[in-house]
This record gives C-alpha cells, sequence and structure tokens, in this order.
C-alpha cells in the first residue's frame, strides 16, 4: 500500500490538494523541485534519528540539558577562533536591554504599540551611520553573510548588469552563500589576493572590469585579517566602468579604520556580532547594509528603514517605516527579495553597545586589537618553523600562521592545543591550499598578554 500523507491540522499545505495548487503556482511539479539545487550528497534520504516522544517537561530538560553540557564554550577555553565569529566583551548593559519584554519579545509590533523597538531601532541606525560615514543603514537582515550577498544584488538592480567581481580573500562558506543567492541570473568572478601582501591583486582586477560588470565586492580587513590598504584604487577602479563598489567591513574595526564612504564605496555591510553580541556557538548575528541617501540605491533595499518625522504635536516625533512601499509587506512576491525579523534584537543590541562606548571607546577597541594582534604575530613567529605570511601587511585583529616548515597539520596543532585548554586558529589549509597547513588566529580586545604568551608556550610545546 503506498504511504498515506500525513495531514496536519493546522498546517494547510499539508493537504494533498492544496499543496498541489501551491506546486503549480510556482511551475512545480513535486516538492523535490523546489530542492534539486541542494547536492545530492547533503542530502538525507532517510527519517532524522531523534530520540522517542519526551512524556514530560522534566524530561525534555533533561535531555536538552544533557546536550548543551556535552559542548565546550569560549567561557571555559581560551580561544583564538574567529574568522567570522568574534569573542569581544559583551557590557552588561547590553544583555539588560534585549532581555526586557518590550525588546525581547515585541518582534513584529505595529506603531502603536511598539514605539519602544521603533524608537530603539532608529537609534541604533543613526550610530551606525555616523560610525560608517553613511546615510541610511537598514534593520539588520539575518548576518552577514545575507547582508554582502543582498548589497550584491541590489548592485546588479541598480546598475541592470549580471558579473559580480569578488575579492579572493573572502572566506568559502560565505562565498557559497552569496553563490547560492545570487544564482541563477548573476555571475561571480574571483579576483586573487596577491601572495606577498595578502591584499587584492589590483592588477588582476583591472584586467577583469569591464562595462557589464555590476559590482566589485571588497572586504576591509580580509578574510586573511589584512587591511586592503589600497581600497580607495579598487573602487574607483570600479567606478570608471559603472560598477558599484560594494565593501564588507567588520564594524568593530572602525574606531582605527576609515569607513568605506571615506574611499567612495556606494554600498557597505558587514555583521553586527562583534557589537556587544555574544557568539551564541555560531547563532548571535545580524547583518547591515549601508549607503547614502541616493533613490536609486535606497530603493533597492529589500529590508525595513525606520526614520523620524514630526508628529502633531508640536515639538512630538514620531518612529515608523521609510519607503515601506518597496518592501515585501507591502509588495508580497513583487518586492526586491524579502523582508525578515529574526535580527532586530541583535540590532537593538548593537545599538545599546554602541551608545555606550562612543566614539572614543571604539577607537580604545580598535587600538588595543591592532597592538595585541602585533604583539601575537611576534610571538608566533620566534618559534622554530612557523612563518607569518603576510607579517608586512597592516592588520587589526587576525593573522595568518602557516605551519608547513614544522611538518604538523593545522588539524594536529589544533587537536593538541585543545588537550591544553587552548582553541586554536580557523583552519585554512582546506579553502586556501597556496597558504599551506595555515590557521587564521583572531586575538580581540578580551585576550591579555599573558593569554597570548600562553598561546606561544603551547604551541612550542607541541611543535617541539
Amino acid at each position: 500500500m503506498p504511504e498515506q500523507p500525513i495531514v496536519h491540522p493546522y498546517i494547510p499545505n499539508t493537504i494533498p490538494e492544496i499543496r498541489a495548487e501551491m506546486l503549480a503556482a510556482v511551475g512545480a511539479t513535486d516538492v523535490e523541485d523546489l530542492y534539486e539545487e541542494i547536492p545530492e550528497r547533503l542530502r538525507l534520504r532517510r527519517p532524522l534519528d531523534v530520540p522517542p516522544a519526551l512524556r514530560s517537561e522534566a524530561q525534555l530538560v533533561r535531555e536538552v540539558g544533557g546536550l548543551l553540557e556535552r559542548n565546550r564554550s569560549t567561557r571555559e577555553l581560551l580561544s583564538f577562533l574567529g574568522a567570522g565569529c568574534y569573542e569581544h566583551q559583551v557590557p552588561a548593559v547590553c544583555d539588560e536591554i534585549n532581555g526586557r519584554a518590550e525588546f525581547l519579545t515585541a518582534y513584529a509590533g505595529e506603531p502603536y504599540e511598539d514605539h519602544g523597538r521603533f524608537q530603539a531601532l532608529f537609534e541604533y541606525g543613526s550610530m551606525m551611520g555616523e560610525l560608517l560615514d553613511m546615510d541610511v543603514v537598514n534593520v539588520p537582515v539575518y548576518d552577514g553573510f545575507q547582508a554582502a550577498a543582498t548589497a550584491l544584488r541590489m548592485a546588479a538592480r541598480v546598475t541592470g548588469r549580471t558579473r559580480l567581481l569578488l575579492t579572493d580573500a573572502i572566506g568559502r562558506d560565505k562565498r557559497s552563500k552569496i553563490a547560492d543567492y545570487c544564482a541563477p541570473d548573476l555571475v561571480l568572478e574571483t579576483v586573487p589576493f596577491d601572495q606577498a601582501s595578502g591584499e587584492l591583486d589590483r592588477q588582476a582586477l583591472a584586467a577583469l572590469l569591464r562595462d557589464d560588470v555590476a559590482a566589485v565586492y571588497v572586504e576591509q580587513p580580509n578574510h586573511l585579517g589584512v587591511v586592503e590598504t589600497g581600497l580607495a584604487e579598487a573602487v574607483e577602479a570600479a567606478h570608471r566602468v559603472g560598477a558599484l563598489a560594494v565593501v564588507s567591513v567588520d564594524p568593530s574595526t572602525l574606531g582605527v579604520l576609515a569607513p568605506p564612504a571615506s574611499v567612495g564605496a556606494d554600498i557597505a555591510c558587514g555583521d553586527i556580532q562583534p557589537l556587544g553580541i555574544h557568539q551564541h556557538f555560531g547563532g548571535g548575528h545580524g547583518g547591515f547594509i549601508a549607503s547614502a541617501d541616493d533613490p536609486r540605491i535606497v530603493m533597492q533595499y529589500p529590508s525595513r528603514l525606520f526614520g523620524i518625522a514630526p508628529t502633531c504635536v508640536a515639538g512630538e516625533y514620531g518612529f515608523g517605516d521609510v519607503a515601506y512601499e518597496r518592501t515585501s509587506f507591502a509588495l508580497r512576491e513583487e518586492g526586491h527579495e524579502w523582508v525578515g525579523t529574526a535580527a532586530a534584537l541583535w540590532g537593538i543590541t548593537a545599538g545599546v553597545y554602541l551608545a555606550l562606548m562612543g566614539p572614543q571607546g571604539m577607537r580604545e577597541l580598535g587600538e588595543s586589537e591592532m597592538a595585541r594582534t602585533r604583539y601575537a604575530m611576534g610571538r608566533l613567529a620566534a618559534l622554530p618553523g612557523v612563518r607569518i605570511p603576510f607579517e608586512r601587511s597592516h592588520h587589526v585583529q587576525e593573522f595568518v600562521a602557516d605551519f608547513s616548515e614544522t611538518g604538523r597539520t593545522v588539524a594536529d596543532v589544533n587537536r593538541a592545543l585543545l588537550e591544553r585548554g587552548i582553541l586554536g586558529g580557523a583552519d585554512l589549509s582546506a579553502q586556501f591550499p597556496t597558504l599551506g597547513q595555515a590557521a587564521l588566529y583572531a586575538v580581540t580586545e578580551v585576550r591579555a598578554q599573558a593569554d597570548i604568551d600562553r598561546l606561544a608556550v603551547a604551541l612550542g610545546e607541541v611543535l617541539a
């Protein structure tokens, strides 16, 4: 007998007739058609291996608690992991504010019941705009990966072009997300980085630029931790062929690095996780997109924009959506991409962090990261067989260390460090094979000199 479909009482699309109608509306013959982009090697062709149904809340608490106890977090281990998710100091006030009920639970309220959240997100956008030296900042999208992909799609819609040039000094997981999000109508091409400096190869960029390029995408600093000193030249080269310049930036570095707008970048994007948000085992992310107040670009934002306006009461102001008619809330499937709500709480958190830090605090944050990173580079470079590939380049909070001459793999080194209570650098050997057995070490403001010395001593023991 054929297996009978499961019809859920609260989910209409489990009813076979409704499901068939929905499939016909999108031109699909089967649900499997919707997943054809997922490679077969990633498809699970069996039921999920889940435990039997739990019969009480007590059993659920015990089960989940046991799973959580298997984790070892950066609260227990000395961590030098970064590569997109960083251990920064999270001021207590950030958790205090984002835990308040009016923010924590009011994720999709309306102006007549939710003035506080709208104002908080407006203030967040204003402070991010000041940090980035740009006029318009969105309510956060899901993460920095999506922010980069969306920014590139915005550029393609503005220019009407289909080629995208991306620096090769980008994490392969982020590149995969961008490729997936921009398929099938946009073409991605890679611009190599200079093997001596780690910076974008600007001659290679010039050779690839033509009048069909929609955008040039650069990161500052790039995924290898290197500051792109030629960013202005790359932006100018993009503009010469009518392309937009999209620059992804770590906001925690903007106390010491000039914002992308200072060199003429059209769109800035990135992740706000470094701004007062815990790592949450990889989940504490929100993506920002920012630009000048150029209607060509502003009307391409898919996500919500909050503004301020006077009310009918003298001296009173209200906060609400700007250009709401461009969103998927207003246009549904005709909107520019879609609007999500998952990261709004992190936008409020980042706003609290920026208000607390102020310009001087952000400057001190960047300076401390630069100093600690340079100290760590020196300590590791002094170890026999360890090479720092881009030692002469500028770094803020990450750098590459190559263990090839030691005869050890990064995986071996990291296992040995973990036995000593240390999380080593992110393994780059598979993503960037030309760098050899290379690892990306992150050194944020929470890493004291004693922590770096402990790492150097432990590596000396491991490599001896």
